[in-house]
């Protein structure tokens, strides 16, 4: 028979022939088609409503599942959520998903002001819901944000060690202050490890869900060529792993994806972080995930100015037993926080792909 160890050797070594190949695969080259996702359109260059979805698909997203659809009337632009995208092991009652929209609204909004406009969006809770975002003339001028766009990214690596600023936290915390929504910075020593253990224990239940592990799997592009024919989901290079063969990368997965290597990458990563922020809104509902959500995403572009880099780790609020005790830790008892973020300093880590921008207005 042959044994669990012997099964891993000869993976690992189909996995470096798997690499060894994949330099030679044809077809266009990630770095060429990221290039072509993350650029800087002129105005001028594209029509109004294609340079404005443009700039907001570009916008974090949960698992970047990009759930978002995009259309116009009467020169209003509305987004909608695009529910075939959402995750409901993960995301049970859509609240990243909505997060994710006030996202894109936000690096939408930045778009149409750096493009002369006045903009302002309004969420309405009719049906699935919805942002309308109305426009006027003028009257607007170009955020030093909107130039972060395109450099923004979820780094998920091992960060150095350095400590921000307080400067820069201040920065940070005025980048992100939102009507209903507040940032907690989480500070070092005890607070920071019970919160790392809080991370821990949802981390290691949801991986040890068959039903967690499916769907993320669904979300994963192993190699460049899926990547790039999907222009969604995770890319194995995006965390500094190798490109492999999609059913090479399925089988690697099956024996690497367990809670205490899960756990042990997540303590490393935290522990090489700066620190912990937490979004917390007013309210709990899809109006207030919304303005998380454009909360999140200043601060994302803010951070992305000053050289800092940050990553989601969400686990004790996506496993909702968790939620009352971590809100308790950052002294929001009886609230939902929203978002956590680790946040430090790191070289940049190859960016994910987006859908063309036609795919996702209707």
């Amino acid at each position: 028979m042959i044994s669990r160890r012997h099964m891993i050797l000869g993976a690992g070594a189909a996995a470096a022939a798997g690499v060894a190949l994949y330099g030679f695969s044809r077809g266009p080259s990630y770095d060429s088609v990221a290039r072509s996702v993350w650029r800087v359109p002129a105005a001028t260059d594209m029509p109004r409503l294609e340079y404005l979805v443009h700039h907001a698909t570009l916008a974090a997203n949960s698992h970047n599942t990009q759930p978002w659809l995009f259309s116009e009337a009467d020169g209003q632009v509305t987004i909608r959520p695009d529910l075939g995208r959402a995750t409901p092991v993960a995301d049970a009652d859509n609240h990243h998903l909505f997060a994710s929209l006030g996202c894109a609204c936000e690096n939408l909004l930045l778009a149409a002001a750096a493009a002369g406009e006045s903009a302002e969006a309004y969420f309405v809770d009719e049906g699935d819901g919805r942002i309308d975002i109305a426009f006027a003339a003028g009257g607007d001028r170009r955020d030093a944000l909107f130039d972060a766009i395109v450099d923004r990214q979820c780094t998920r690596s091992v960060y150095d060690g350095r400590k921000v600023g307080t400067d820069d936290l201040a920065r940070l915390e005025k980048a992100a202050n939102r009507p209903g929504c507040t940032i907690v910075f989480i500070p070092d020593g005890p607070p920071t490890e019970k919160a790392l253990e809080l991370i821990l224990a949802a981390n290691g239940e949801q991986v040890a869900n068959p039903d967690f592990a499916s769907e993320l799997l669904s979300w994963l592009r192993f190699s460049t060529a899926a990547a790039v024919e999907k222009r969604d989901g995770l890319y194995s290079g995006c965390s500094g792993n190798p490109a492999l063969p999609t059913w090479l990368g399925r089988i690697m997965f099956g024996f690497a994806f367990t809670p205490q290597s899960e756990n042990d990458k997540y303590a490393r990563q935290i522990r090489s972080s700066s620190g912990l922020a937490v979004f917390v809104s007013e309210g709990d509902d899809k109006a207030h995930w919304v303005e998380a959500g454009r909360s999140y995403q200043r601060f994302a572009l803010q951070a992305t100015a000053l050289g800092i880099r940050h990553a989601f780790v969400n686990q004790p609020l996506e496993v909702a037993r968790y939620r009352p005790e971590f809100a308790e830790l950052i002294g929001v008892a009886g609230k939902r926080p929203d978002l956590i973020v680790r946040y430090g300093y790191a070289p940049p880590m190859p960016r994910s792909l987006r859908r063309p921008v036609g795919d996702v207005i209707i």
